[in-house]
């Protein structure tokens, strides 16, 4: 149990290498939501959020890995199994210690506290590992249920009916999770068909209904915005702007003063302002589209001296994300491109980093099997595009105090789809 332990610390160490995110007790659970979905696509193999936060010592767990589970995190950290992947560490073992005479290290004599304070070690590695991890439970046949949703109204906030049938479940562990965001899983009666959520933003959602931490049913969710939508984002309710406190002719801004009168501060920690348009603009295939505006970001008082800005194309996957900062603050940044991320603790995203005194141009294409993203004319990154169908669905602009944006475009197939401000 104990080398079965230690392998799994050594696969996802290899995993953590191979995402460049850094070590795992510092991800966010959009971490775990992101590594769901590339596990899911590199591996064909499902892990939910759940799962991989009570692997990465986040949640608590009483039982050990199952099989499966492993299988599929040995093959997304490079082997073919979990088998292959642990006879890989002990082969480079046993050559290293054949390389390795055995009188070179002189070997004490252990004493009782030595060997006491080694037993005892290993019998907390034990019993933490009893209650790490998960021996897996019976896969239950998915075309025994259903979830279907729709949405009330347009516009947020926006509630959501869900129609499921979870009839067939074995147990009354049955739950409707909104989003890959598990505070927001309900417990739902079984036996009923019925269940509603409030939306609090917009964008594309992956609903899913679960029995225990198994995902029986998802689906994908587009909460749209009537036009441009703003909101101050609080910790339990975001305060929602009306359009004639942020759109101005040629631009959508916010000074600190509209903020101020809504009885938020703007220090010791300024709000991040969001501004979003999702859902009324003809989707546009990630393969062959351009985008540009030109943003700027007016706060740089006190605890907001890093100007923090992002710009995100929203898809029916997982989103586009351009960062911006202050020059000296780029370190901050993270830029992510659906399947692949990028942080600027581990990467030069200098071309990210501007002053604001002037209007910032930011412009990002997909051509020829690549997304390139300039900064103020000059190419700052570039990824691949996925070899998967994803289209884009609305445009968002967040600020770490305030902001104006104007001239937003956006083209496909050298065709306008979207013009404003």
């Amino acid at each position: 149990m104990v080398s079965e332990i230690n392998e799994l610390q050594r696969c996802k160490a290899v995993i953590e290498d191979k995402l460049g995110w850094g070590p795992g007790d510092g991800w966010q659970t959009v971490d775990f939501e992101n590594l769901s979905e590339l596990v899911l696509n590199e591996t064909g193999v499902s892990l939910s959020t759940s799962t991989l936060r009570r692997i990465w010592g986040r949640a608590e767990y009483n039982h050990l890995p199952s099989g499966t589970t492993l299988n599929t995190l040995a093959r997304f950290a490079g082997s073919s199994d979990w088998r292959a992947f642990v006879k890989q560490n002990q082969t480079a073992v046993t050559e290293h210690n054949e390389e390795t005479p055995k009188d070179a290290v002189a070997q004490k004599p252990r004493s009782w506290r030595q060997l006491a304070w080694a037993a005892t070690a290993a019998l907390i590695v034990i019993l933490a590992s009893m209650l790490a991890f998960d021996k897996g439970e019976p896969q239950l046949e998915k075309s025994a249920y259903s979830f279907e949703s729709r949405s009330v109204t347009r516009g947020i906030p926006n509630s959501v009916i869900f129609t499921y049938d979870a009839s067939a479940s074995p147990t009354d562990s049955v739950f409707i999770q909104q989003s890959w965001d598990d505070s927001r899983r309900v417990l739902v009666d079984k036996n009923l068909h019925k269940h509603t959520s409030v939306y609090y933003e917009p964008g594309t959602y992956q609903a899913k209904l679960l029995v225990g931490d198994q995902i029986v049913q998802e689906h994908k969710l587009l909460v749209g915005t009537d036009g441009w939508s703003g909101l101050i984002d609080r910790p339990k309710m975001p305060v929602y702007l009306r359009k004639e406190e942020f759109l101005r002719a040629g631009a959508i801004e916010i000074n600190t003063g509209t903020i101020e009168k809504k009885n938020i501060a703007m220090q010791p920690d300024p709000p991040m302002i969001k501004f979003f348009n999702v859902g009324n603009f003809e989707p546009v295939p990630l393969g062959d589209f351009s985008f540009s505006t030109q943003i700027k970001n007016e706060y740089s008082e006190g605890s907001a001296a890093c100007q923090l800005t992002y710009i995100s194309l929203i898809t029916d996957d997982m989103p586009i994300v351009i960062p911006l900062s202050a020059k000296g603050c780029v370190s901050e940044l993270n830029l992510m491109s659906v399947d692949n991320y990028v942080s600027g603790k581990k990467a030069d995203l200098s071309a990210f980093g501007v002053d604001f005194l002037d209007w910032a141009s930011v412009s990002c294409t997909a051509s020829a099997g690549k997304i390139r993203y300039a900064i103020n004319n000059e190419q700052a990154f570039e990824f691949p595009v996925p070899d998967r169908q994803i289209k884009i669905l609305g445009i968002a602009f967040g600020f770490r105090g305030t902001g104006s944006v104007r001239k937003v475009s956006l083209q496909s197939g050298g065709k306008s789809v979207f013009n404003a401000l």
